[in-house]
């Protein structure tokens, strides 16, 4: 058969462009209606990308048809199936599908980008794991590509709007109140570690600096679950459940909690539209491959403020947030006369958009979206860049998101990709 450009079969068509970087857009049914449409007030269908541990939380959102899943770990995949859902090994063969409004990506954050770059060009809007990508370049190109083709994009990590925050025993809104009102007065020290009521589980997500290579279950299409990530011969320590102790795929501790303790912080201190411009690190030699634990990260913007981010848990007697004005330590006490009657007084941070299948079918933008998101997602791969770069004084400019004088620092900002991938 003559495959001529008029009789390229959609999923070639896809296949194709997505290994080649091509920007293409495919204009979501509930857009285009026509036979058969439903309106996205009525039904809202998904799929999920990567179905593993935390992919599993992804399969029920209220609101939403779950149509397919995808996994290129076959058990996996069979074992999120039920009836009426489809499954793919391939998550290019997902985004073909006219029906799919949504698409959840809990990936390996490794695969974040690709997969929401190539969600939106498709006419997706997107619900992606944190942290949002594994490179500040990465990030950033999600936020322009989601912004290009007009998706909706949710970060998943809701403390900025929901739920109490960790060791502080209340929400985020609460202690937003505080500094946004100046009771703390200004410039601000965050200080995140486990005397503070947030564990960066260091422990936990530590890799293996010995792997021995394994023969890959048959299962597995370990080539497609690296996908962009340098080729490295398969050890189980390496995939799954303990990925993150890895540099190629996440950032250790940094990379599983990072995210929902700086995103808030960010939010707290009013930075969603700036970014750190010095980097402070303390920590022993890491490995090149494996993530090891550290102590010590200071993050500082131009205007004075400071996150310190306690790894070795030495800085006990530190509050949370601190200023020339007053305190608020673990369990949201204080040295602020009447704090509690004083917040009952004070004005509420303004409103925010949290409610994600009310946003896909509004248009209107969620509360964390592809642009709060990346700076947050910047704040964590700051960190990982100066621990990978080792103890000493990093220089950044947010203007050009690029570290002021050191490339060998910013060849981590945006690194190759294996091929055929790209962004």
């Amino acid at each position: 058969m003559n495959k001529s450009p008029a009789n390229l079969s959609r999923r070639s068509l896809l296949k194709q462009s997505l290994a080649a970087g091509a920007a293409f857009t495919i204009v979501p049914r509930y857009v285009l209606g026509g036979a058969g449409y439903t309106p996205p007030s009525e039904q809202i269908t998904k799929a999920v990308i990567g179905v593993g541990s935390m992919g599993k939380g992804h399969l029920k959102l209220g609101g939403t048809r779950l149509l397919a899943v995808c996994d290129v770990d076959e058990g996996r995949m069979k074992a999120a199936m039920s009836k009426g859902v489809d499954g793919y090994r391939d998550f290019r063969e997902v985004l073909e599908r006219d029906d799919i409004d949504i698409i959840h990506v809990p990936t390996p954050p490794h695969w974040h980008a690709l997969i929401s770059i190539a969600a939106a060009q498709a006419g997706k809007d997107i619900w992606c794991e944190k942290p949002m990508a594994r490179t500040i370049a990465e990030s950033r190109a999600v936020r322009d590509v989601v912004q290009q083709h007009g998706r909706i994009f949710r970060l998943n990590t809701w403390f900025r709007f929901r739920n109490n925050f960790y060791g502080m025993g209340v929400p985020v809104k609460d202690i937003k109140k505080v500094v946004e009102n100046g009771l703390l007065g200004w410039p601000l020290k965050v200080t995140i570690g486990a005397h503070q009521g947030f564990d960066w589980k260091l422990g936990n997500w530590q890799g293996k600096t010995d792997l021995k290579p394994e023969e890959v279950p048959a299962a597995l299409d370990y080539d497609m679950w690296l996908g962009p990530a340098p080729y490295k011969p398969y050890s189980r320590h390496r995939t799954h459940s303990t990925f993150r102790g890895y540099w190629d795929y996440d950032g250790g501790g940094l990379g599983d909690m990072g995210q929902h303790y700086l995103d808030p912080t960010q939010y707290i201190l009013g930075k969603d539209n700036e970014s750190p411009v010095e980097i402070e690190v303390d920590t022993p030699l890491q490995h090149p491959d494996a993530a090891l634990p550290w102590r010590r990260v200071r993050m500082k913007y131009a205007d004075g403020c400071e996150i310190i981010l306690d790894g070795d848990n030495t800085m006990k007697g530190e509050p949370f947030i601190a200023g020339p004005d007053g305190q608020i330590s673990k369990g949201f006490s204080s040295d602020i006369p009447h704090l509690h009657q004083k917040l009952a007084t004070l004005p509420d941070p303004e409103p925010q958009e949290t409610d994600f299948v009310k946003c896909v079918r509004t248009r209107r933008q969620f509360a964390l979206n592809e642009a709060n998101g990346h700076r947050s997602a910047m704040l964590v791969n700051l960190a990982v860049i100066g621990l990978r770069m080792g103890s000493g004084v990093l220089h950044f400019d947010p203007a050009t998101e690029t570290f002021i004088g050191n490339e060998a620092a910013n060849r981590l900002v945006s690194q190759p990709m294996r091929g055929p991938w790209h962004l």
